[in-house]
């Protein structure tokens, strides 16, 4: 359990050798670039934003590419790739790669306009159905829509209201004074919400007319073809096969230039390694000859960076350690187990300056809550194989990923471990396979107790863990105040609150009440009777005489926020309380588990009912499996947070975050 040391390295290079310095700290990928303010004083730095944006233009452009690539082109795939991680490839293969990348970046450009003609001939077709759409009430108009009339007359084409009817618009040019007679109103169709016409009058009466078609609501429709309706309908849909036509030629197109998909995710991840160089060049302080680096490293590579950088380059590199005012960015390294683990602890919050990395210590609950709470043996086996076999086939996955999976995989052992204790093997599957399909009474024992038979001694060993947990989490406040060399601290806010909860502990389990719950029967000699008092007394007037030491206010004030901290003794009641999930989960999973098994059994020994077990058997089992799994993970988590970080740990760290290869598609497998 450890926050991996940092130390800082500083370096001073010529210019003309700071392009291949910054490849190779970005190749090392173990130092995060940062200046104290003293280290900037009098030097400049360079502008590289619009190198940067450059670059991170054309890589964008890259991926845009391949994304068109996937929609025409999809590389076949199956749903575990996703777990594969990125290919390695050899740098010589990548430098080649950027040896072609003018070429390439010629077949991104061709790809992204050719997805744009598709995309314009789509549009192209939705516009022209619309057209066709438009027309279809005007369909059986035998001249075209733009006709404006003849020497003599004039065309109105256009619609009405749907509650206007012919009759009402022909009497209302009929009762115009003088009266418009000379006029033909022809109906083309009506629906709902129109009415469709075509209208023709006298030329010298064309204004009179219109003024009365316009006070019943006419309009003249957007769309007036100089073609009668059926003929723009037909010119608009040989237009829109001729866009199917371009479509599936330009699809092709795309499919065909499927096979630079690996060198434009290369040169794509290039742009993106030369934009990461130049922000990482636009924080160093330079001269006309001359630049520095500084940041943080481990320790354990300090010196080996050192060697290679002033062996390979006319550099001066200097490593010191840290201020006592510097906060230095948290990077945790654990063991195997452990480590497994730590994705829970960042979740939260990294340790900040002072406080110790939690991870071990939480990583063993973890494992042990986890398997309680779901606690069948067959669940857990199935979770570790799985887990195990991905772990194995996909050697490259990401990291953080594959920490994830390990940790399910521990996860599964200890649910395998307590089921095995508890007796849970797909709830109660063999006994009702044995009873119902085999006619024999099969009974696998619990090594230690079936909770489902006795529920409050497991709400009591819940309790038990619980208590473990609390304490731990509260002893390990206790080690950072002494780390801190705060030892009154340590007597009235940690020993203090031990005194006084074991106290309480110890007088509450020879109680009736407590026989009552747990049916365990404890007859304390009277020295531990008398101790126990003792310890809760004494800890209780620690507490509060102690608990406002720190504030400069009169006795009674003083007293009354010691009674306030003793006031306090009911948030560890509701946090013991907490742990009574540890037995709510653990009893869901055998309960469901087992009516699972006995919905599945309905039907008897047949085939049929063989077929009907098998069935329920693995969509239930699959179900409940997928439910509790996630029920344990999400409480488990709960547990740490609230109840155990709640005792000691802030977090708050800054991660750890180094200059460093940052591709998408690939990882570039270096030459040393």
């Amino acid at each position: 359990m450890a926050v991996v040391k940092m130390q800082r390295l500083n370096l001073c290079g010529l210019n003309s050798e700071r392009k291949e310095i910054l490849e190779k700290l970005q190749a090392y990928g173990m130092m995060e670039i940062n200046f104290r303010k003293k280290d900037e004083k009098g030097l400049k730095k360079m502008d590289t934003q619009s190198e940067k944006a450059k670059f991170e233009k054309e890589a964008a452009s890259a991926e845009n590419a391949i994304a068109i690539l996937d929609k025409y082109a999809p590389a076949k795939k199956s749903l575990l790739d996703s777990l594969a991680g990125k290919d390695l490839i050899k740098d010589s293969v990548f430098k080649e790669a950027v040896a072609k990348q003018d070429e390439f970046r010629g077949s991104v450009a061709r790809i992204i306009r050719l997805d744009k003609e598709i995309t314009e001939n789509r549009s192209r077709i939705a516009q022209l159905e619309n057209q066709i759409e438009s027309l279809v009430p005007w369909e059986a108009l035998d001249m075209p829509m733009d006709t404006a009339g003849t020497d003599s007359t004039k065309v109105f084409v256009g619609t009405f209201p749907g509650k206007v009817t012919a009759e009402e618009v022909l009497t209302a040019l009929k009762t115009q004074k003088p009266s418009l007679e000379a006029v033909d109103f022809e109906t083309v169709s009506t629906d709902k919400d129109a009415l469709y016409a075509a209208i023709i009058c006298l030329k010298e009466e064309a204004e009179r007319t219109e003024d009365v078609l316009r006070e019943k609501g006419f309009a003249k429709p957007s769309v007036c073809p100089a073609k009668t309706p059926t003929e723009k309908q037909e010119e608009a849909r040989a237009e829109i096969e001729s866009c199917k036509q371009k479509i599936e030629y330009l699809t092709q197109e795309i499919t065909d230039l499927a096979t630079s998909r690996q060198d434009i995710c290369l040169i794509s991840d290039y742009y993106r390694l030369r934009a990461g160089r130049y922000e990482a060049l636009g924080k160093l302080p330079q001269t006309k000859n001359t630049f520095a680096v500084s940041g943080y490293i481990p320790a354990s590579d300090s010196e080996k960076l050192k060697k290679e950088l002033e062996e390979r380059f006319t550099a001066d590199v200097e490593v010191e350690e840290l201020g006592a005012r510097e906060k230095q960015p948290v990077l945790l390294r654990n063991n195997k187990f452990s480590a497994s683990f730590e994705s829970v602890v960042q979740s939260f919050g990294l340790p900040k300056k002072g406080e110790f990395d939690p991870t071990m210590i939480m990583s063993v609950f973890y494992f042990i809550l986890f398997g309680l709470m779901l606690s069948d043996a067959a669940y857990g086996a199935l979770i570790s194989i799985a887990c195990g076999i991905i772990i194995l086939k996909f050697p490259r996955m990401d990291q953080g990923l594959r920490k994830s999976i390990q940790m399910f995989f521990w996860c599964g052992i200890s649910t395998l471990f307590w089921g095995i204790m508890f007796g849970g093997y797909f709830g109660d599957a063999v006994t009702v396979i044995a009873r119902v399909f085999l006619g024999k009474t099969v009974e696998i024992p619990a090594l230690w107790f079936v909770p489902l038979n006795e529920p409050m001694r497991m709400l009591i060993y819940s309790f038990v863990f619980g208590l473990i947990h609390l304490f731990v989490g509260f002893g390990l406040k206790g080690y950072m105040l002494l780390k801190k060399k705060d030892v009154v601290g340590f007597i009235c806010d940690v020993v203090a609150w031990f005194m006084f909860l074991i106290g309480l502990i110890l007088m509450l389990l020879p109680t009736e009440i407590f026989y009552s719950m747990s049916q365990m029967k404890f007859d304390f000699p009277a020295s531990v009777n008398m101790l126990a008092k003792v310890l809760t007394v004494a800890g209780a007037v620690i507490i509060l005489v102690m608990a406002g030491r720190r504030k400069k206010m009169k006795i009674p004030i003083r007293l009354a926020l010691g009674l306030y901290d003793l006031y306090g003794i009911t948030s560890w009641l509701s946090d013991i309380l907490s742990y009574s999930r540890l037995l709510a989960l653990g009893l869901a999973t055998g309960v469901i588990a087992q009516v699972i098994n006995q919905m599945g059994s309905m039907l008897g020994n047949g085939v049929l009912g063989i077929i009907f077990f098998i069935v329920v058997f693995i969509v239930g089992h699959i179900l409940n499996m997928a439910i509790n799994i996630l029920g344990a993970y999400v409480h488990t988590n709960r547990l740490q947070y609230v109840e155990f970080f709640g005792k000691f740990y802030d977090g708050g760290g800054k991660p750890f975050a180094p200059f460093k290869s940052e591709t998408k598609y690939v990882d570039i497998e270096e030459v040393h």
